[in-house]
């Protein structure tokens, strides 16, 4: 299979070299036709070490956006010469012919083929998710995602490591490493732009779903994946929070999405007062316009 590579960068020089230096043997049995790097106006030295790193650098001149860059590095492939795109973040690191089992995995109806996801200590990094509902939004808002996970199917994100032992399909996974065929590219269309950053992976999967496109966790495809901003840092953490719900209004109707609104507002105003900073912002941002992010100016 003929694979090519977009890493998409933002002042991302102490991780984007690693990432590059992890393709060579990642790509074994596969055909690794190109690698792209688009920049999303780095003001460190990501460019220069890509360049040295032997991808091809599209540069955006501003920070548009994971969605965007990610676009603009499809769009400098030759999609006739590939069979499937790999879009990754520059903190990734794949581990020894990790590509190949994805490839694999990109049987006819399936579109978009996502690895198992480790911390750099080794441990699960949960990258899968349900569809998101009402009712799930709820329980998160009571008892939170990560305990949520881990009741049966009552949470959004999936965190019972017996799930990450086996492939199957998934509703979506995160946007961080994802193989994508040439077909299903074509028929999804682009990234959603309008989502600066967050959710816009869970749109196209949902998106390509809705067009007969499966997403497969393949997990003896393994990858590292330093990650965890939006954890610890208020504004990405307010900005995942305000495009969840964005998203959720685009796909339910104005009623289903007042309901998971109002639900999501109350989740982060218990947390809140408890004194979690993330989740300060992300109830400013979504009770005050005037709070809304509307560019990075920060770290991703």
């Amino acid at each position: 299979m003929r694979v090519a590579v977009v890493i998409v960068t933002y002042n991302s020089a102490d991780v984007v070299g690693g990432c590059l230096d992890s393709l060579a043997d990642g790509a074994r049995g596969v055909e690794l036709a190109d690698v792209v790097v688009a920049d999303n106006a780095s003001a460190d030295d990501s460019v220069a070490i890509a360049e040295k790193g032997g991808a091809r650098v599209v540069q955006l001149g501003r920070n548009a956006g994971y969605a965007a860059a990610v676009n603009a590095g499809v769009a400098a492939l030759d999609l006739d010469a590939l069979d499937a795109v790999y879009v990754l973040n520059p903190d990734c690191r794949l581990r020894p012919a990790s590509i190949a089992p994805l490839a694999g995995a990109l049987t006819p109806g399936r579109g978009i083929a996502v690895p198992l996801m480790l911390n750099p200590d080794g441990s699960l990094q949960p990258s899968l998710r349900r569809m998101p509902t009402i009712w799930r939004a709820v329980v998160e808002a009571l008892i939170g995602g990560l305990r949520a996970g881990r009741i049966g199917r009552l949470g959004e994100l999936v965190t019972h490591p017996r799930v990450y032992e086996r492939a199957g399909v998934a509703v979506w996974a995160t946007g961080a490493a994802m193989l994508i065929s040439v077909a299903a590219l074509r028929a999804t269309g682009p990234w959603n732009e309008s989502f600066l950053l967050y959710s816009e992976e869970t749109e196209f999967c949902l998106r390509a779903a809705d067009r007969g496109w499966v997403t497969w966790y393949e997990p003896a495809s393994v990858i590292e994946h330093i990650g965890g901003d939006s954890a610890v840092n208020p504004m990405l953490a307010a900005l995942l929070t305000v495009n969840k719900v964005r998203l959720f209004r685009m796909r339910r109707g104005p009623l289903s999405a007042l309901a998971y609104y109002l639900v999501v507002v109350s989740g982060e105003a218990v947390r809140a007062l408890s004194g979690r900073r993330t989740s300060r912002a992300a109830l400013a941002a979504l009770v005050l316009p005037s709070r809304r992010i509307t560019t990075l100016e920060g770290p991703r």
